[in-house]
């Protein structure tokens, strides 16, 4: 897939709303969202066999997501080749949260993306991502 046909799945639009869904998000919050989507595999991680999963722990770790002061940075990262979600926690909101709940969230997203709503589908899976992290580290207004 290539980056044009990337775009076709979130135009210029629909990464502006949801860069602003997690500005706004993060506002409520002591907590770090980030949204990696990547239209598919190539290079490296195509060439290791190398499963969504285990490319959403090599971005979380490339971007610094587990650098917060709480250990409550959340990496929602999306396959598009594949239509997979998966989320990446670091270990203090990961404990408090578990498994189930970030499974829930990813295949919430992906029904969301079977009907070819994107924009949609991110933006339920960051708002469901803020109310774990506002339950465990609301900030004080």
């Amino acid at each position: 897939m290539s980056r044009w046909q990337l775009r076709r799945y979130f135009p210029e639009k629909s990464l502006q709303a949801i860069e602003q869904t997690i500005k706004l998000s993060e506002t409520r919050h002591l907590g770090e969202i980030r949204f990696a989507v990547e239209a598919s595999l190539d290079g490296a991680p195509l060439f290791r066999d190398q499963s969504s999963r285990e490319r959403a722990i090599n971005l979380f770790s490339e971007l610094r997501i587990w650098d917060t002061e709480h250990n409550n940075g959340v990496l929602i990262y999306l396959l598009l080749a594949d239509k997979r979600v998966e989320i990446i926690a670091d270990r203090g909101i990961h404990t408090k949260t578990g498994n189930a709940e970030w499974e829930k969230i990813c295949r919430d997203m992906e029904s969301y993306f079977q009907r070819a709503e994107y924009e949609a589908g991110v933006i339920a899976g960051i708002q469901a991502v803020t109310q774990h992290l506002i339950r465990h580290y609301a900030t004080e207004h």
